[in-house]
């Protein structure tokens, strides 16, 4: 039975407590906290109903992660974090009419993240009325009519943005894509423009596909894995039971981070009497201790020390592929030859023994994978980083071989999924191709607006109304100040969502708010119940279908969304696609077949899920080493040295998901991995700049971002806490610290923000009391 009386509280900073770091990860401490938060937010009998269905095959896909799911699935085959995510939207409270007529939005926007997301799920569809204080019911009807006339009043349909969040199943996406690029815009910025597009740009230009090469097969088949900037047991816990096939079929670990993980220490898995006894498994065989964007200089060294080994002895190099399948050697090994040990060193953090360790576990090993996430693609130079990761790799031949190749780790369920079905502002051309085919229109060829390019253009005044199918996209954002001031320009906002959260509160001079179905819930349309598929991110494809009833009868899935408003929004318009969008509502396996006819490898895309059967997209350097690049080989690159350059006094600060968190939504108070209780604004730094600065643990600072702008960026109110991090780096969490992320401080080529690599420093406050976010 739904309840609707708030069940938390906010977080009161003054409770902050620090304890020791944990040294493993799981356990039966991640199952209790598991269970905990799943009764308080389900109750006993749904909490059992959801994750007995949780990831299995005749279930519903976890909208957390995108970790894939292996051939034989445990009963309970879900971390920590998962059925957290899942409590958060199966949960019985609710946020109805009534909560808006007693809260107003000015003071719901004085409440923290976790206690918005901690109201429950909304209902009812809302309306902000210019001049309102307060959101109002409005129809279905009448906020798709909103929508169409804010639309149809705008001089150029590239004044509007059409953001995307991960979690949008692949049927919800394509006809999203469709009914955008039917209006005339290709402006469909997502998640993605934030976290992987380094991923994705580095990789189109070294192997052709900007997808990870490995199968989780691969995983447990490798000899040696490194993982680079990852944080495996808090962000995508489930790696890390492949993580420990591998090691039990011998394959050697290596941790590469700013931080140490207790999840890269020891693994205690709660599915093996060893992992309940609390022995675990131990994971990374070395821990590099790397500075905040010195991977390239690592990889460099790694490169540089399978040429000289090369030199000196020989049978190094895999010459028969790098002859047959590859380019750009040359100038790659004369870049390698030019490098100067002792700057990889002093970029790197590491010492040149350290290196050349891992140089020789490269050198022992026949297949080496490399995992990463953003740690490595926030950065300035991270298309670079990432290129240098490729190269090392294409010098062994660990390209299209049995337990390697290239692993970016995917933060959100079906990010992948969605630039797949066309969630991106420069789809190629045979795309388009396809899909004016398809559908008989002429789809827009001019490149739309990114999430950085879309935020200045809203702020700016060159955008004006704002469309986000899920997410939160005022806390996913860099540069907060900024972004808010550019969603409030806009003549309308709207927001498709599940949950409460605070892009809900920064509004558009009207505002929407459309609720929808959840991954738990049934979608019952017309030709009856549906189901939906997304992408992992080892490019497997498989269904989805919610078994709980909808949190609400006024709630309507993404797909029966946007098909409604396509209907309204397009009528009359002389190039819209030429498609029954009533009938995409009505039966998903209609859109199904048109995706089939318009994405490769989705041929007959029906049949291929039946069954509860998966399948998985074709990838041409890892199926036959075939690389879709302009010279059909891969390519190697020579990519100049860059690294952060740390000002004296200075920090580097790297912004950091808690335990009890998945990108924006605040699960609760700890972050138990790293001995942080009960608060969140901390600032983690190495005991020898606390002392360099004049501060000391406990100290409470504003911490004060510097960009070229000369503009201020200040988060205030944070503790500091002695960690072991690097000399001269600093991490703290988001999205607390997005407001000192400089919005035009991104990444070369993929436009990226660099929150992994904030120039900061710390003011002492002689007041420690902790104030409310505002």
């Amino acid at each position: 039975m739904a309840k609707s009386t708030p069940p938390a509280e906010g977080i009161d900073e003054s409770e902050l407590a620090v304890g020791s770091p944990k040294t493993s990860a799981v356990g039966i401490p991640a199952v209790a906290k598991a269970m905990q938060m799943s009764v308080h937010q389900m109750g006993v009998v749904r909490t059992a109903r959801t994750l007995t269905r949780l990831n299995q095959e005749d279930g519903f896909d976890c909208m957390g992660c995108a970790w894939p799911d292996p051939e034989k699935r445990h009963h309970a085959e879900f971390c920590e974090n998962g059925a957290k995510a899942v409590a958060e939207e199966a949960t019985r409270f609710r946020v109805p009419p009534a909560f808006f007529a007693e809260h107003s939005v000015e003071s719901l926007r004085a409440r923290d993240d976790y206690w918005l997301g901690q109201q429950g799920r909304l209902t009812h569809p809302m309306l902000l009325d210019a001049g309102a204080t307060h959101y109002a019911p409005v129809s279905w009807e009448e906020a798709f009519s909103i929508i169409a006339a804010e639309v149809r009043s705008l001089d150029d349909p590239n004044q509007a943005v059409f953001y995307t969040s991960g979690r949008t199943s692949n049927e919800a996406a394509f006809v999203y894509q469709l009914m955008v690029r039917g209006l005339g815009t290709n402006n469909l910025p997502d998640c993605s423009n934030m976290c992987h597009e380094s991923s994705g740009e580095a990789l189109t230009d070294t192997i052709g596909i900007g997808k990870g090469s490995v199968s989780l097969e691969d995983i447990h088949q490798a000899e040696l894995i490194l993982v680079a900037g990852q944080n495996p047991g808090t962000n995508h816990p489930r790696m890390l039971s492949a993580l420990e096939r591998a090691k039990r079929n011998g394959a050697v670990i290596v941790a590469i981070n700013p931080l140490p993980e207790a999840g890269l220490i020891r693994f205690d898995n709660p599915q093996t009497p060893r992992g309940l006894s609390g022995i675990g498994t131990a994971m990374a065989d070395d821990f590099l201790q790397i500075r905040i964007g010195g991977d390239q200089a690592l990889f460099q060294g790694l490169g540089k020390h399978l040429l000289e080994a090369q030199e000196s002895g020989g049978g190094v190099l895999d010459h028969a592929f790098l002859d047959a399948y590859a380019t750009g050697l040359e100038p790659y090994l004369q870049l390698l030859g030019e490098a100067d040990w002792d700057e990889l060193s002093t970029a790197s953090g590491l010492t040149v023994e350290q290196i050349r360790a891992t140089g020789d576990r490269l050198l022992a090993s026949k297949a080496t994978i490399v995992c990463w996430a953003m740690g490595l693609t926030q950065h300035k130079h991270a298309v670079a980083t990432l290129r240098d990761i490729v190269n090392v790799l294409l010098l062994q031949g660990n390209i299209g071989r049995v337990g390697a190749g290239v692993c970016p780790v995917r933060g959100h369920s079906n990010v992948q999924g969605d630039r797949t079905m066309g969630i991106f502002e420069r789809m190629p051309a045979a795309f388009h191709d396809r899909l004016d085919a398809e559908f008989g229109f002429a789809s827009p060829r001019e490149p739309g607006l990114d999430t950085v390019e879309a935020i200045r253009a809203l702020r700016d005044g060159r955008a004006r109304v704002f469309v986000g199918m899920g997410g939160n996209f005022v806390r996913a954002t860099p540069d907060s100040n900024v972004t808010e001031a550019a969603l409030r320009g806009t003549r309308l906002s709207v927001q498709i969502s599940t949950k409460l959260n605070r892009s809900h509160l920064v509004t558009g001079r009207r505002a929407l708010i459309l609720p929808t179905l959840g991954r738990t819930e049934r979608d019952v349309q017309a030709g009856g119940e549906q189901r939906v598929t997304v992408e992992d991110s080892m490019s497997s494809v498989h269904g989805s279908r919610g078994r709980l009833a909808p949190a609400s009868e006024h709630l309507l899935s993404e797909v029966a969304i946007v098909a409604r408003l396509a209907q309204v929004l397009l009528d009359g318009s002389p190039n819209a696609p030429q498609v029954d969008w009533a009938a995409l509502e009505g039966d998903y396996a209609l859109i199904r077949q048109h995706i089939a006819n318009v994405v490769v490898g989705f041929e007959d895309f029906e049949s291929k899920i039946d069954g509860n059967r998966s399948f998985v997209l074709p990838h041409g350097p890892r199926d036959s080493r075939t690389f879709p690049t302009p010279s059909g080989k891969a390519v190697l690159t020579a990519n100049p040295l860059e690294y952060p350059r740390i000002p004296e006094g200075r920090l580097l600060l790297q912004t950091i998901r808690s335990h009890d968190q998945y990108n924006t939504t605040i699960y609760g108070k700890d972050d138990r991995y790293r001995g942080i209780h009960g608060g969140r604004r901390v600032i983690m730094v190495n005991q020898a700049d606390i002392d360099a600065l004049g501060l000391a643990d406990g100290d409470h600072v504003d911490i004060v971002s510097e960009f070229a702008d000369g503009i201020e960026r200040r988060a205030p109110r944070f503790r500091v806490v002695a960690y072991s991090t690097p000399r001269g780096n600093a991490a703290a969490y988001y999205p607390e610290t997005n407001v000192l992320v400089p919005l035009d401080s991104v990444a070369d080529r993929s436009n990226t923000p660099t929150s992994k690599s904030v120039i900061v420093r710390l003011e002492r406050l002689a007041d420690p009391r902790p104030e409310p976010l505002s």
